[in-house]
């Protein structure tokens, strides 16, 4: 039986942890946890303490006070156990650019003690797994930003992990890059792999996070789906492109609009205000639209984004990072 009930269904369970340096506190307090088979995305202003967060998880740093159990063990005390459970994907790769992939992904087994024919066994695996089996005899060099990040992911899962923590994975990365390494995500989701996830894409949270916590500060300041988060900041939107730039005051008029909550970007000829009912809305804004005949250029209902509430719960903090 696990020490907390809360482990049957979660990975990462975390009460309370502080960890200062001197007079600075790098986590106040935080908690956190993180359900069994899910991608739980950590988003943050610079400092906020989601690395200290990472490292103390991942058993590299040790925390001063609160429990911090991973896989079910606690991450002071079963440090070695917790560790064999784990893989860690940090910012930089760990990979050696004269080898090819596949003697990386042999020293790293080689590394953990899998033996030779084990090692290479299991170095084949991952090539297929990762869709790198045509490069896997290619010198790490000669790979695309994408295809080493999918490398040092599949370094990381040499021992087939519980728990993976992937800190900033695709930083730098261009969008081809970072869709390879969001597919490879899943995969490992799929199969059963609990993944946490630091992020300053707020995209990639939203793409691939079945849940979110905000951390500012050394404490987590918000929880919930992305979903859930987003519905926090505020209401649905509208928002309407009309294509004659006279007409765009009588739209503000008609239009089924919360009063008081309108913005208008005469530049661009574009309306845009909350809404309660989102589907109810579209359909009344159409209509008064077609009864004016009004000609709407554009018209899109939109949600609150990701962005919208990092910059909402830690808006202040982030321009001072920046």
């Amino acid at each position: 039986m696990p020490a907390d009930p809360r482990e049957a269904e979660h990975a990462i369970v975390v009460d309370g942890a502080h960890k200062r340096y001197g007079e600075k506190k790098a986590l106040d307090g935080l908690d956190l946890a993180v359900r069994r088979g899910t991608v739980h995305g950590l988003l943050g202003p610079n400092g906020a303490g989601k690395t200290t967060t990472v490292r103390v998880l991942s058993t590299l740093l040790r925390h001063d006070e609160g429990e911090v159990r991973v896989a079910g063990y606690d991450v002071r005390r079963q440090a070695a156990d917790v560790r064999r459970r784990i893989g860690l994907l940090g910012q930089h790769a760990a990979l050696d650019e004269d080898l090819s992939g596949r003697q990386n992904l042999e020293m790293f087994g080689r590394l953990h003690h899998l033996g030779a024919r084990g090692a290479g066994r299991r170095a084949d695996e991952l090539l297929e797994r990762f869709g790198l089996v045509d490069t896997g005899r290619k010198p790490v060099r000669q790979y695309s930003g994408g295809m080493r990040r999918r490398l040092d992911l599949a370094a990381s899962l040499i021992t087939d992990p519980e728990v993976l923590f992937l800190d900033e994975p695709t930083t730098g990365l261009d969008p081809r890059g970072r869709g390879e390494v969001w597919d490879s995500v899943r995969s490992l989701v799929g199969a059963g792999t609990t993944v946490l996830l630091t992020t300053q894409y707020l995209e990639e949270a939203d793409r691939l996070a079945d849940r979110v916590s905000v951390v500012d500060r050394g404490r987590v300041v918000a929880d919930g789906t992305p979903g859930e988060l987003k519905t926090r900041v505020g209401r649905d939107r509208i928002d309407v492109v009309v294509r004659d730039a006279a007409r765009l005051d009588e739209a503000v008029k008609l239009l089924p609009f919360v009063p008081g909550e309108t913005e208008v970007d005469r530049d661009r000829r574009r309306v845009s205000a909350p809404v309660d009912d989102r589907m109810a809305s579209l359909a009344r804004t159409v209509r008064a639209l077609e009864e004016a005949g009004i000609e709407a250029e554009d018209i899109a209902l939109r949600r609150p984004t990701l962005d919208e509430v990092f910059l909402h719960l830690t808006g202040e903090r982030e321009e001072v990072a920046a």
